[in-house]
């Protein structure tokens, strides 16, 4: 009796493959997090790290000194509210930009036979085995000045002189849907393709045409999809800092170039721990909805 007690006590093989994954985020999200949380409620300094200690024991007394002014700036700053401002615009565009693109790609792939489906998601994941850089790299060769599209519009007769498309906002806008393209389409495709035809035949028998059973049968149906995909694309967007810093001009102001100059330029830590804190806040609900769609998917 008492052997099979402590057995029970004990954890058992399925509570030590479920710990991995919780000490993983333990680790490399939780943790993190408290630093950065930490940092935020400092003070700058001429010091190395670059902020005020929390915690001081001086003539065995221990002090706290917690600062919020860190927030208190950056909800006074407009620079600071319109960078949070236009990340949040930028990345609902381009999701939805993508949503557009990336639902009829999907579509076709679901609807193609099975044996050329496969060909078809290496076509939409073989772009990603290129180095992220490389590839934005490369559209900055094309959007120049001097660039291919420029070229080859003059050369056709379209226009006389170029167009300025790198450092704008359109460039920023083509690089990020690009970019996350396929995080739109394999959600979209996973979705689709679980679909049950037998529906599409009963309306099409009962008169229904094509639109008819694309807007009251498969749309509906693929919400879970158009959810999970969306929030892939709008959450990492929110925080890009590659393409607008490459494809974008000084007039297009994201939080994560913000960050950037904050921590490596003016070194400002809790100011820039600040601004992530705030980030972070106002992703929980899109990631909550992400998560929560997502489960009901795992469970369809």
């Amino acid at each position: 009796m008492k052997l099979a007690s402590i057995k029970k006590r004990l954890p058992s093989g399925r509570h030590w493959i479920l710990s991995g994954p919780y000490l993983w985020l333990l680790v490399f999200f939780f943790l993190p997090f408290v630093f950065v949380a930490k940092i935020s409620v400092a003070e700058q300094a001429l010091a190395i790290p670059p902020y005020t200690a929390l915690f001081d024991w001086l003539d065995g007394v221990l002090n706290i000194r917690i600062s919020f002014s860190n927030y208190q700036w950056v909800l006074d700053d407009p620079i600071y509210l319109y960078a949070y401002w236009n990340s949040i615009r930028m990345a609902f565009w381009s999701t939805l930009f993508c949503l557009l693109l990336g639902f009829p790609m999907a579509y076709a792939i679901a609807k193609a036979p099975k044996a050329i489906q496969p060909v078809w998601l290496l076509l939409v994941l073989l772009p990603s085995w290129t180095s992220f850089l490389i590839r934005v790299y490369a559209w900055m060769g094309l959007l120049k000045n001097n660039g291919l599209i420029n070229g080859l519009l003059i050369w056709l007769g379209v226009i006389d002189d170029p167009i300025q498309m790198i450092n704008t906002n359109f460039a920023v806008y083509i690089g990020i849907v690009y970019s996350y393209l396929p995080f739109m389409v394999l959600p979209l495709y996973a979705n689709l393709v679980k679909h049950d035809q037998s529906l599409l035949e009963a309306a099409s028998d009962l008169g229904a045409n094509k639109l008819t059973q694309l807007l009251r049968i498969t749309l509906p149906l693929s919400i879970n999809g158009i959810v999970a995909g969306s929030m892939l694309v709008f959450i990492p967007v929110v925080g890009e800092y590659v393409i607008p810093e490459l494809l974008g001009g000084t007039q297009t102001i994201m939080i994560g170039k913000v960050l950037w100059q904050e921590f490596f330029n003016n070194r400002d830590w809790p100011v820039a721990s600040a601004l992530a804190m705030i980030m972070v806040v106002l992703l929980i609900v899109p990631i909550t909805l992400f998560h929560r769609f997502q489960n009901k998917e795992v469970k369809a």
